[in-house]
């Protein structure tokens, strides 16, 4: 069917019509045979007018589409584009250039608001949109930069980590499932940009091709989505009237076939387009390189100019540093006849650029009447002895993995996002991205050079869903001839972009593209351009072709294998480790201290930043972030593994970023001995002058202020110091822990005056035992009562503990002062299992699972009730153990009441076949009433695992009770607080250690790795929920309570290792624990 705004017939042109008496003749030929790669390209825009029956004779044959469509031909990757240059501006002043502002350049931002049309495929709608006099009136508006799918248009995302959306016939796509996005715009040329001699179009992205038409003409065709595409549009554009822009995208190219990154697929033109003017005499071209000296004292500056004109020209090179003092000026005569001018300048002792000390410098070049500046770094990156070093030192990565994301618009993020990103990375102390896994937008680069972060610039390039398809994954694309032109096209833009930033370390082949020789091709063609960088592709196991060893997610203990091998001349990094997805990761710890000790480990980029939700509502209007399968239709789709960062979709930091932070502080704390404290700067190349140290004591309900401790000048990177503590009071209270905090001196250049860079703490005394506080403190015994079915103690400050004499619960609690208003609404009860967390599902939650250990209930068998001189004695024997299945749990509990308290001793032995080999917890649960605040002493203020709790301090913490729970986007276990020696159920804040305003008090002493979680969910609540929206449907008026003795860690096993054996909480053993309860 033709569009509304297609030609129509004209009113003399009858309408074609078939008699019934035809007689009607249809050849059909099928084929599996493509059409040829070598016709010559036709994209799919071709003018098109109604089909007349009588315009055909006899025999006539018309085929559609007449020749393959460039978005379908393997040969055509750009029409009519100009060269891959860095990026840069041009201005007509030294000052406009200094600013760095490129409103002041010579070119006009065209993004804003176009008119759009979408139709299912490119064959389809108004195909003729281009043409001088079509009619885009009722068309309707579209935000430029943006994504289609997520303003309304098209079937919606979808999102795949693997598998390609489409059927897998490559380099075809299909025609007629393969949405059309047209744009329309119009502008008019600024009188600032009319003395030039070329003007050009630069697209800085577009997902994933398009045609370009001005003013009716066809100007080219462009893929490769997150790189840039220039077209020079000087013979089509009108200097002194309106013009309009016309853009055709697909929504689906051959090049989608090697864009299979593990994210949304989203279309459109995502990022800005420029119109610049270029002068008669200006830069093609810029590439600037620092090469310093084997002692570091000097350094060669490398300019390559590459001019737009030939013959002689003047060019001007200025050096500035910081502070705009000049220290190079120079003119010189350049020469250009096709090819780059190489100049070189001489610099003494330039400062070094480094993600600690990012001091850059300006160079400002000019020729003819134009001006572009260059931020420049001097810094020098190799192997030395197979070390990965800068400016001669070794660094360490302490990195993330950065996909480009926003709730709102996808991969379209302004600049104050992009901002927002890398300063909240340098609050949590990364220091290196991994641009994964393409090209991110070029102002990131310029935010790196000023911040400091080492990158890893990665090529567009991923084809990871040949995996699914069966035989040699590598031989669709990396291992396949007709593909190294697609490959060798992604690198040089890579390459060529982004080689004058100097915090681009080392340039990356791609990511999940398997091994072949189209890797081998990028290498070649960037060490052609650019020999100053290492390069990096994890595919390439044996570091065939790059120039580092590189591995995902492998578990600590093999990491360390390839650490202490003999002989090595590679360096080895983890590009992705630590999953990130949900509540996690756990024991980052250990790969960081390992980073540490081998010399041969750079470190590594944890997967990965932030998740990718976006923003969408609920048929009921609730607003959330969605993930795969929230946009129907989308199968085939990955479900919520895109939710997977330190940060959840708003790049809010998250709890594992805490961790991660924490983990990586440039100064950690080793021990004490005596009063001397044992340190580690782990800073790569500043000693810690700029920071100052003070010390506090922490212990229950008490937190002393002490004072600052000297830190001796001069710790060199990477070494040990000895600091001395003094003041200390001479007797210290039980449960004493010394917290020591490193804060950035006023006038610190790199480090923002009072940021507290590192902070620890050092056990110093033991806490009070179970023992100590079993006891007596008020004479007498408890009142003992038993009615109906129960068994009735009341402690001396009036809490009354009921006793179900049929089956052996605890499931009462009151108070004297109102004796029918009982507190427990659900029993206490022995509990294993916890909501499965998404590294549970893919770690040992799926044999607790299958093991039904989320199905167990306590079968009682026998209840012995004694009463003593100081109280009574209540022996409970059961059996925990599920349905269907014959392992169980044989317990024994213990209820000892005094005056004082009631104490709970739990004896158990697992047992049985199909035994889980884990448990998720062990401890007791129970529903409470009247809650609302939760005062602990133990770790806090956060949520805190075995596996992950370095990050929260151990002190005196007051919480609501709500707020305990931490909403991930995909709802799971959260709220856990670790290490706790009490913790207060309270009605409010303040008061009294009575009821009402305490309802319950746990102790649990000496007791090592207890821990508790108080939210208004139950466990089946979370693990059936799939978004916070619904499962803050489901909030009860009370409280679930877990007090646990043990609880199993998080590990990584969304993707990557299960939990470590050291933060299991296996089942081969008994138990027999403890816990105070009043």
């Amino acid at each position: 069917m033709s569009s509304p705004n297609t030609s129509k017939l004209s009113s003399n042109e009858t309408d074609p019509v078939i008699s019934q008496d035809a007689n009607l003749h249809m050849d059909l030929h099928v084929t599996t045979s493509n059409l040829s790669l070598g016709s010559e390209p036709l994209a799919p825009h071709s003018p098109s007018t109604p089909l007349l029956l009588d315009s055909f004779k006899i025999g006539d044959v018309e085929i559609q589409p007449k020749q393959v469509p460039d978005w379908s031909n393997l040969k055509v990757i750009h029409r009519n584009t100009l060269p891959p240059r860095s990026h840069f501006h041009l201005y007509n002043t030294e000052d406009d250039a200094l600013s760095g502002d490129v409103s002041r350049s010579r070119a006009a931002l065209l993004s804003g608001t176009w008119g759009f049309e979408l139709s299912p495929g490119p064959f389809k709608g108004s195909r003729d949109f281009y043409k001088s006099d079509f009619d885009h009136s009722e068309w309707k508006l579209i935000k430029v930069p943006g994504m289609w799918q997520l303003q309304g248009f098209g079937k919606g995302p979808q999102y795949t980590n693997v598998n390609f959306p489409f059927p897998v016939d490559p380099p075809h796509v299909p025609y007629d499932d393969n949405e059309c996005g047209r744009y329309i715009t119009r502008f008019t040329v600024p009188d600032t940009l009319k003395d030039g001699d070329q003007w050009r179009l630069r697209f800085e992205g577009v997902d994933a091709a398009f045609t370009l038409w001005v003013n009716g003409q066809e100007v080219g065709y462009s893929q490769g989505s997150r790189n840039p595409s220039e077209f020079d549009v000087s013979s089509f554009l009108n200097l002194d009237s309106e013009n309009v822009l016309c853009v055709e995208v697909y929504q689906r190219c051959d090049g989608s076939y090697i864009e299979d990154q593990d994210q949304w697929w989203l279309s459109g033109i995502f990022r800005d387009i420029w119109l610049h003017s270029f002068t008669s005499v200006c830069f093609e071209d810029i590439h600037v390189r620092t090469n310093l000296s084997d002692s570091f004292d000097s350094a060669w500056l490398e300019v390559d100019v590459k001019l737009n004109t030939v013959g002689e020209t003047t060019l001007t090179t200025k050096l500035l540093d910081d502070e705009g003092k000049e220290l190079i000026s120079a003119s010189r005569t350049a020469q250009s006849y096709g090819s780059p001018c190489e100049y070189r300048y001489r610099v003494e002792n330039p400062e070094k650029w480094t993600a600690e000390t990012p001091y850059l410098y300006t160079l400002v070049l000019s020729v003819g009447s134009v001006y572009v500046t260059q931020k420049v770094g001097f810094r020098r990156a190799e192997l030395i002895d197979g070390v990965f070093c800068v400016n001669g030192s070794p660094i360490k990565i302490r990195g993330v993995n950065r996909h480009e994301h926003k709730p709102q618009s996808g991969r379209t993020v302004p600049y104050a996002d992009l901002k927002w990103d890398l300063q909240l990375m340098k609050a949590f102390n990364i220091n290196a991205i991994r641009t994964s896994h393409y090209p991110n937008d070029p102002r990131l680069y310029d935010l790196a050079d000023q911040m400091g972060f080492w990158v890893v610039d990665e090529a567009d390039l991923e084809c990871h869903g040949f995996i699914e398809v069966g035989g040699d994954p590598a031989s669709f694309t990396s291992n396949h001839p007709e593909w190294r032109e697609a490959y060798v096209d992604r690198a040089v833009q890579l390459v060529q972009r982004d080689k004058n930033h100097p915090s681009v370390i080392m340039w990356s082949l791609g990511n999940e593209a398997f091994y072949g020789s189209n890797h081998q091709a990028m290498y070649d063609i960037i060490k052609s351009i650019d020999t100053t960088r290492l390069i990096h592709y994890e595919g390439d196991q044996d570091a065939q072709t790059a120039d580092i060893f590189s591995r995902m997610y492998t578990p600590v203990d093999e990491m360390i294998k390839y650490a202490e091998e003999k002989n090595w001349k590679k360096p080895f990094v983890m590009c992705e480790y630590a999953h990130a997805m949900g509540n996690g990761p756990g024991a980052v710890e250990e790969y960081i201290e390992a980073f540490y000790k081998y010399p041969r480990l750079m470190g590594g980029f944890v997967w990965e930043w932030a998740n990718h939700g976006l923003s969408t509502q609920s048929k009921d209007g609730d607003d959330y972030f969605g993930y795969g399968g929230d946009f129907q239709p989308d199968e085939p789709n990955d479900g919520n593994f895109v939710m997977d960062g330190l940060c959840d979709s708003t790049h809010a930091p998250g709890p594992g970023l805490d961790e991660y932070s924490k983990a990586i502080e440039p100064v950690q704390v080793l021990g004490i001995k005596g009063t001397a404290i044992t340190i580690v700067n782990r800073y790569d190349f500043v000693t810690l002058d700029h920071l100052r140290c003070f010390w506090e004591l922490i212990s229950d309900r008490q937190q002393v202020i002490g004072k600052e401790i000297f830190i001796p000048a001069g710790i060199k990177p990477h070494t040990k110091a000895t600091i001395v503590l003094g003041g200390m009071p001479k007797t210290l209270s039980t449960d004493a822990w010394l917290q020591l905090e490193f804060v950035a001196r006023a006038g610190s250049k790199w480090v923002p005056a009072g940021k507290v860079v590192a902070r620890s703490q050092i056990p110093l005394t033991p806490p009070r035992t179970l023992a100590l506080l079993r006891t007596p403190t008020t004479p007498g015994r408890p009142r003992i009562q038993r009615r109906d079915d129960m068994l009735y103690v009341t402690i001396a400050k009036g809490a009354t503990f009921g006793f179900d004499t049929g089956n052996g619960t605890l499931s009462s609690l009151t108070h004297t002062s109102k004796p029918d208003h009982n507190l427990i609404t659900v029993p206490v009860a022995l509990d294993f299992y916890r909501a499965l967390t998404d590294n549970d599902r893919g770690g040992h939650g799926q044999e607790w699972v299958e093991k039904r250990l989320h199905q167990t209930r306590s079968h009682f068998s026998q209840m012995t009730t004694t009463e003593t001189e100081s109280g009574c004695t209540i022996v409970v024997k059961a059996r925990v153990a599920p349905p269907v299945l014959a392992w169980g749990v044989d317990t024994t509990t213990t209820y000892t009441l005094t005056p004082d308290h009631c104490s709970v001793r739990v004896q158990a032995r697992p047992h049985g076949p199909h035994l889980p080999a884990t448990f998720a917890r062990f401890g007791l649960s129970l529903g409470l009433r009247d809650l609302n605040i939760v005062q602990w002493f133990g770790r806090g203020p956060g949520e805190s695992y075995a596996d992950r709790k370095r990050a929260q301090m151990v002190n005196t913490w007051g919480w609501s009770a709500d707020a305990l729970f931490h909403h991930y986007e995909f709802p799971q276990d959260s709220g856990n607080r670790a290490d706790v020696r009490w913790v207060e159920l309270r009605t409010r804040w303040g008061g009294g250690a009575e009821y009402p305003d305490r309802l319950l008090r746990a102790r649990f002493g000496e007791h090592e790795g207890a821990s508790f979680s108080v939210a208004p969910f139950t466990t089946r609540d979370v693990d059936e929920c799939r978004h916070p929206y619904e499962l803050v449907k489901r909030k009860r008026d009370d409280h679930i309570v877990r007090l646990d003795w043990y609880h199993h860690g998080l590990g990584t096993g969304s993707c990557g290792p299960w939990t470590l054996p050291e933060y299991q909480l296996k089942t081969d053993r008994e138990f027999d624990v403890e816990v105070l309860l009043d």
